[in-house]
């Protein structure tokens, strides 16, 4: 429960550092007159939402619209229980296989408040964001079996512990700039925003929503955006740290994390959102072979270290 709320707290902030950082990318100051710097404006914000009245819409299917913004934050947090602490309750040994079984879940979130909201723009939103999803999930999982391949384990301290001598960044060139670019789209962010497309889609798939309901969306989306940053540290860019409990402590693990994480709000400033056809080329037609490619080689490459 405390890691939960710390989660929140990093998500309140991780918006406020988007809000600063898009702002001197457009030559202007971001949120600045809420408490010192602005630092008390995503709290501002979280209350503005919470205390707003929720829309009633008379079409709507109203347990789906409702269960959907907690479903899509429960999923989100319960990836973090992945995150080692010195108060941890599990030890997920199988790690990557809870993840993978989690993260496939998050579409039936985003196609339910799509749906229910019986609203033609919410629809093709939700359309779009499971098309999306479910296309680089494919490529997603082949890069997390070639990385669990060369580790010969399914947890993430191993993942971790074994990249002592060289990160798998090094190894694996292709894979970690395909993984990075697949988690910005599964995660719907720009240039990959297509299921919020303001300029055709008025904001997508949670246009219905508004207030508190909102805020839950939202959540969901920056929690995912923070684990995903803190796992492709663990995969690809290795741990100082000689245990799970002295890498919380690792300034150099969470350095990387917020880095990735910063380069997510560094793309949305820089590139434009692309074409959808273009989208769904480059993961069928280029990720999907070289994905495959190298999950072969690293098999046979595994053998043969195993077999010599």
């Amino acid at each position: 429960m405390i890691s939960y709320l710390f989660v929140l707290l990093a998500v309140a902030f991780f918006t406020l550092l988007e809000r600063k950082s898009l702002g001197y990318i457009q030559l202007r100051k971001g949120p600045n007159k809420v408490g010192y710097f602005g630092l008390i404006q995503p709290l501002a914000d979280a209350l503005k939402l919470f205390l707003k009245e929720e829309n009633s819409l008379q079409s709507m299917n109203k347990l789906p619209y409702y269960l959907a913004p907690m479903f899509s934050l429960t999923l989100a947090l319960s990836m973090w229980t992945l995150y080692w602490t010195s108060f941890h309750l599990w030890s997920f040994s199988f790690g990557l296989l809870f993840f993978l079984c989690v993260s496939a879940l998050n579409v039936y979130g985003v196609m339910a408040a799509g749906w229910s909201s019986n609203s033609k723009y919410s629809l093709l939103g939700a359309l779009r964001s499971v098309a999306q999803t479910i296309s680089y999930e494919v490529s997603l999982f082949l890069i997390l079996l070639s990385v669990m391949s060369i580790s010969s384990s399914f947890s993430f301290f191993d993942f971790s512990s074994d990249q002592k001598a060289v990160w798998n960044c090094f190894i694996l060139m292709p894979l970690s700039m395909m993984w990075f670019v697949a988690t910005v789209a599964e995660t719907n962010r720009a240039p990959f925003d297509f299921a919020e497309g303001e300029s055709e889609l008025v904001s997508g798939f949670n246009i219905e929503y508004g207030g508190g309901l909102f805020a839950l969306i939202f959540l969901a989306e920056y929690a995912n955006i923070l684990f995903m940053s803190m796992m492709s540290s663990i995969l690809f860019l290795g741990n100082s740290a000689n245990s799970m409990l002295l890498a919380q402590n690792d300034m150099s693990f969470w350095a990387k994390s917020m880095l990735l994480a910063f380069i997510f709000i560094w793309i949305r400033g820089s590139y434009p959102r692309l074409r959808y056809d273009l989208l769904m080329k480059l993961t069928w037609l280029s990720f999907l072979p070289v994905s495959l490619l190298v999950l072969l080689w690293s098999i046979s490459a595994k053998f043969v270290i195993v077999i010599s």
